[in-house]
């Protein structure tokens, strides 16, 4: 493997760890509902119970407590940080309303991993029930950062609509509920930074993927110095648990001898491009009865002499590669996606124009939220300048990161039900 590919992928890996939230104020009306809020995190995200209390959520701060504090009731979610949205979905599922993972028996089959997955008590196990005082099913609002918006699309896609690929290969008695359809238990979603279109940054480093088990061994490696690693990279579907009593190096091998990271699609890295985000645009489509909010990033300029857009002062240094990256990458392929100037604004990590809903493949209407929200319709909440992908969430920035998303809880707590 090339050293320059390994470069990529280590200041990749390493930017999504390191990388407030300053999102476009949202005007809400009196309180409608009492949904929980359940919060997504993105590629390579990680859990309340990990990074040693460093939070996704937060960095030093905690999102999901001070939202608790104003009387939001909020939850973190932890799923797979490498693996594809459908398995994704389908742990976000168990992990919400607890069980056991099923990835699908016919999906498990196409790609070639276990169909049961790890066993959740649940953190809100009575969604989809009904209330015993209003009689009305217990919603949740999903909020995904990053590739944690296309995640809760793909959910609320299993969840209304069902799989007719796992209902025609599975018994009724053995499928899992989240397959068969039918369950409106989802009042919003917003996605923030979110490549809903994929983003340039996994088409610039696709040819570097096969090397990432490396650099998921050295952070892994550098997470947990002692026999346990503090971070946990959840790809048990493929094998890839690290076994009682078994040795950090023998799981590192393991890892760096897995097929998984060769030629299949049900990986993150697939779904983040364009072509991937493109493919899965064309079926995970906006249910007509769930409310669809969006928030951008930007933290680029237009260079005077180059023309290319160029990371602002404000970014994390470490995504200033990747902002240069995407800032002046075009394609002209008649086999995929074009990729021309309108891509070149971004965060660091993900272009802005894919940003405010899907579009590329997509049926899905976007637009520019007016005051009013309209259920199966992306309304776009504005973009937040000089915010690189992970400022938008709490990490790197001094400044209090909590009105905006007490902002935006107001809003989605507006909400008729």
């Amino acid at each position: 493997m090339h050293r320059r590919s390994r470069l990529w992928l280590y200041l990749l890996l390493v930017a999504f760890f390191l990388g407030s939230i300053l999102v476009p104020p949202v005007h809400a009306t009196e309180k409608q509902n009492d949904c929980p809020i359940v919060l997504v995190h993105g590629f390579t995200g990680w859990g309340r119970d990990e990074m040693a209390g460093y939070l996704y959520w937060g960095g030093l701060g905690d999102i999901e407590a001070d939202l608790n504090r104003h009387g939001y009731k909020t939850f973190t979610a932890a799923v797979g940080p490498f693996s594809s949205n459908w398995d994704r979905a389908c742990e976000l599922y168990a992990f919400i309303k607890g069980g056991t993972v099923d990835y699908g028996a016919a999906h498990a089959a196409k790609y070639g991993h276990a169909r049961f997955g790890r066993t959740y008590p649940g953190i809100y196990p009575q969604w989809g029930e009904a209330d015993p005082v209003t009689g009305k099913v217990n919603k949740i609002h999903l909020v995904g950062h990053s590739m944690g918006g296309q995640t809760i699309r793909m959910l609320i896609q299993l969840l209304e609509n069902g799989s007719p690929e796992e209902m025609a290969a599975t018994s009724p008695d053995q499928i899992s509920p989240l397959f068969t359809g039918g369950k409106r238990w989802v009042l919003s979603a917003t996605s923030v930074s979110t490549p809903h279109d994929g983003t340039t940054l996994a088409d610039i480093v696709t040819g570097l993927i096969p090397c990432a088990q490396q650099i998921i061994s050295m952070a892994a490696a550098a997470a947990g110095l002692g026999s346990e690693p503090i971070y946990d990279f959840k790809m048990d579907q493929w094998g890839l648990k690290r076994l009682p009593g078994e040795s950090f190096a023998s799981y590192a091998n393991r890892v760096l001898s897995s097929p998984v990271w060769e030629d299949t699609k049900d990986i993150s890295v697939w779904d983040l491009c364009p072509d991937g985000a493109k493919e899965l645009n064309s079926w995970v489509k906006a249910a007509p009865d769930v409310y669809y909010f969006s928030i951008g990033t930007e933290c680029t300029h237009k260079g005077l002499l180059t023309g290319h857009q160029e990371p602002n002062i404000t970014m994390n240094p470490l995504f200033h590669l990747f902002a240069h990256q995407m800032g002046s990458y075009t394609r002209n392929d008649p086999y995929k996606v074009p990729i021309d100037r309108s891509w070149w604004k971004n965060d660091g990590v993900v272009n802005t124009v894919s940003m405010d809903g899907p579009k590329l493949g997509s049926s899905d209407t976007v637009k520019s939220y007016d005051g009013t929200p309209t259920p199966g319709v992306w309304q776009h909440l504005g973009t937040a300048s000089n915010l690189d992908h992970m400022q938008i969430i709490g990490h790197y920035n001094v400044l209090p990161v909590y009105d905006r998303f007490r902002s935006l809880a107001a809003l989605l707590s507006s909400l008729p039900n």
